[in-house]
């Protein structure tokens, strides 16, 4: 089972060495994880997404409370909460696919963000599911990398 973990911590330097340890030693593994500032610069907020092991996810929360840099810890629950990823994927283009490959880049509601004689790079955000379909229409023409990053993710409303 996939849970998102939502921290908040002090933006120094081994906090996120410490977090994924603690995820390795509890039998979790990370599926996805990022960092980065918030509104103060001095904390950042991680959003991990994980596939929970042999210990329960109560577990894991209560041993992140516990280190000294973490300041808020929450599970974020599907029905309560806005994620997003970011997909940059380069596929072969040659002139003759071209319109093929923007029509299907603009059904996604991405941008080509760069074209070369052979080549172009899209951009595409969504849920995974959305990103993996995305991705697997590209394998027809012939996907020469792809970099993604992990879910962001916070709770809506107050």
């Amino acid at each position: 089972m996939k849970i998102t973990i939502s921290a908040l911590v002090e933006n120094k330097p081994g906090v996120l060495t410490r977090i994924s340890g603690l995820f390795a030693r509890r039998a979790f593994n990370i599926d996805s994880l990022t960092a980065g500032p918030t509104e103060n610069p001095e904390i950042s907020r991680m959003t991990i997404v994980a596939t929970q092991a042999a210990h329960p996810l109560e577990q894991i929360e209560k041993q992140l409370h516990k280190l000294v840099n973490v300041i808020r810890v929450t599970e974020m629950d599907p029905d309560n909460s806005v994620g997003r990823e970011l997909m940059l994927i380069k596929v072969h283009a040659p002139p003759n696919k071209r319109i093929e490959i923007f029509d299907i880049v603009n059904t996604f509601r991405g941008k080509v963000i760069d074209v070369s004689r052979s080549t172009l790079v899209a951009e595409v955000t969504g849920d995974t599911d959305k990103l993996r379909a995305f991705q697997e229409l590209m394998v027809n023409y012939g996907i020469v990398e792809v970099a993604r990053t992990g879910k962001v993710a916070l709770s809506r409303g107050r």
